[in-house]
């Protein structure tokens, strides 16, 4: 089974792919948000296509662990997706995974245009890595 990552955003959606035996995360194109029903219907026909049978998305928790705004905008983004692409949502803590993504780039030499449509990609990946490398740990 594969499993799709999202780094949730307000203007963009980065996803990654797991692969069949859910070991490695791969970047797939960003999605440039829509409307809330469109970006629900693209994904819907992503899991179809691709056959997803879960998705990981990352849940951005204040260092304290509290949830703060953008926390909840994730939560209301999940139950959308368990309603319209009926496969389980499993929200993942992704704290500092956008600016460890961002570092990388840095490292890497890759140029602020080129960064800024990486990133949310790169996030995704790290999202689902860690998800993957935690169902084998435990």
């Amino acid at each position: 089974m594969r499993i799709l990552g999202i780094d949730y955003g307000t203007k963009r959606l980065g996803l990654a792919l797991s692969d069949e035996g859910e070991i490695l995360a791969s970047p797939l194109p960003v999605r440039i948000r829509t409307t809330l029903d469109d970006d629900v219907k693209f994904l819907a026909s992503l899991i179809q296509e691709r056959e997803i049978g879960r998705i990981v998305l990352g849940f951005p928790l204040n260092m304290d662990g509290s949830h703060g705004e953008m926390a909840r905008a994730v939560q209301g983004f999940a139950a959308e997706l368990e309603r319209g692409c009926n496969v389980p949502v499993i929200l993942f803590d992704e704290r500092l995974t956008t600016s460890e993504a961002e570092r990388v780039l840095v490292q890497a030499d890759i140029s602020r245009k080129k960064r800024k449509n990486l990133r949310d990609g790169l996030a995704a990946v790290l999202i689902l890595q860690g998800y993957l490398d935690s169902q084998r740990q435990g």
